[in-house]
């Protein structure tokens, strides 16, 4: 097994809250955790996880978050270093999408998240590798190279956030910011070893994130603990009038989870998962555990059927290639990005430069999504699957009304080898059959690291919770976390 850095991988702080006390005790500062981070980096390259690190300018925003330190002005964030996946916009910065197509583009807004974290002194240390226009499960779709994973560079790190994934199980970060729209977050984080959420659709603002399918997108964090995860959700979240499907509902105080006091939560364990026989049975085994460490600590499991399962991964790919097709066709050769040399006319100018720009997994999902929303083919596709999709979205709901959450593996296997799926689409997608459902259902979900398998790799655990309720499923997932 080829691991990063050996004993060097060892992790400085596990939370902001280490941080914030050793910058407090004047044994670190801002500035010297910007320069670790930067060395990290640039020593990790292989990894290839930051395609851009912004060098003068994180220690320059370090200095400055320094001497509000001093001055006691400093935000609820400072000291952390953060990293972003490059699909997220960020004013004065070049802007990929991991893609060809926009390589000369550089961004003119910055995504509200991002805003939000620098208002609080947060730190941005530079762009992260993912699957071009995320659209990916392994992160081997960017265009400037897959992302290795840190516990063992042979294996992928999970898509599409890979990148961001990679940088915090490495320690070339303290904390990433990722997209999810099928378990982007949640299942690089599941392979790499880090806490990662999808929060609710329409819990946090999407103004300045790429559009993949903007009815399933959502950011989240990746983190090396829940405590750091809670604490940035809690600024990321709230209403922006500049997301139309921004949500008004009241925000809470994530971080405080751990105060809630003595709760017995009802678990639910869907048995077509659990009777799976592509899941792992060294994680099947591990959530049997967790299950019996869960009741002997007063808590309640049941078993519920959820037939509609195996339709959730074609429902997925038929309604998100769907969105894709159309989110995509801004990408056009004229008003940004890759331009084609001599077209012969405008067409020949459309097609040259989307066949220059875009990828295969891409070109392959443009066109399926154009096939399903074609005049011949659009209610026997397209319309079945948003039929298919408000069923799978009430079964669920009716399952969170007799369960507090739904204990789930994150993927059926562990991070899988570099090249192993590439040439058996079919075969990649169904890496994403647990965790497409939150985003079906416009749920939260979490992902936590629960336990190393046989093979020395990371094996998640992933709570899908009800709308709304992150708190909860903070504090559920740390009930876990701790069984």
């Amino acid at each position: 097994m080829n691991k990063v850095g050996g004993a060097d991988l060892i992790k400085r702080y596990q939370t902001l809250a280490d941080i914030q006390t050793a910058i407090s005790e004047k044994k670190e500062s801002c500035h010297t955790l910007v320069s670790y981070y930067l060395q990290r980096i640039h020593q990790h390259e292989e990894l290839n996880a930051f395609l851009e690190s912004f060098d003068e300018e994180a220690l320059r925003k370090a200095d400055q978050i320094d001497q509000k330190i001093q001055q006691k002005k400093a935000g609820k964030l400072a000291g952390l270093v953060l990293g972003i996946k490059d699909i997220l916009c960020y004013r004065g910065h070049s802007l990929t999408a991991s893609s060809h197509i926009l390589e000369t583009f550089t961004s003119l807004i910055t995504a509200t998240v991002i805003s939000k974290l620098e208002a609080e002194d947060a730190i941005i240390i530079g762009r992260q590798n993912c699957d071009e226009f995320a659209m990916g499960s392994s992160n081997e779709n960017s265009a400037f190279g897959a992302v290795k994973n840190p516990v063992d560079t042979t294996k992928v790190t999970g898509g599409s956030s890979g990148g961001s994934a990679a940088a915090v199980a490495a320690d070339l970060c303290h904390a990433s910011l990722g997209s999810d729209t099928g378990g982007s977050v949640r299942q690089p984080a599941g392979f790499c070893g880090v806490y990662g959420i999808k929060p609710t659709y329409g819990r946090v603002s999407r103004y300045g994130l790429i559009a993949y399918a903007s009815s399933f997108d959502q950011i989240g964090p990746l983190t090396h603990s829940l405590e750091d995860s809670a604490r940035i959700m809690e600024v990321m979240a709230g209403h922006d009038p500049q997301d139309n499907i921004s949500s008004s509902q009241p925000t809470d105080t994530y971080s405080s989870f751990q105060e809630i006091g003595h709760t017995s939560y009802c678990f639910g364990l869907i048995k077509e998962i659990m009777e799976s026989p592509g899941l792992d049975e060294e994680i099947r085994q591990l959530i049997m555990r967790k299950v019996d460490s869960l009741q002997q600590a007063g808590h309640t499991i049941k078993w519920v059927d959820f037939p509609l399962m195996e339709y959730v991964v074609p429902c997925y790919y038929i309604l998100t290639t769907a969105e894709a097709s159309s989110n995509l066709s801004r990408y056009d050769g004229i008003r940004y990005g890759h331009r084609a040399d001599k077209p012969a006319d405008l067409l020949d100018l459309y097609k040259q430069s989307r066949t220059e720009g875009f990828g295969d997994e891409v070109k392959r999902r443009i066109m399926l999504g154009t096939f399903v929303l074609s005049a011949g083919y659009y209610d026997a596709y397209y319309t079945k699957a948003m039929k298919v999709r408000r069923l799978i979205k009430d079964q669920t709901l009716a399952i969170l009304g007799e369960v507090d959450g739904l204990l789930t593996p994150t993927a059926p296997t562990t991070a899988f080898s570099l090249g192993e799926k590439t040439t058996d689409p079919i075969e990649m997608y169904l890496t994403d059959i647990f965790t497409v459902h939150a985003n079906l259902a416009g749920l939260p979900a979490i992902s936590i690291p629960a336990a190393t398998h046989s093979n020395g790799l990371p094996m998640g655990l992933q709570i899908m919770g009800s709308a709304f309720e992150e708190k909860a499923l903070y504090h559920m997932a740390h009930l876990l976390d701790t069984a």
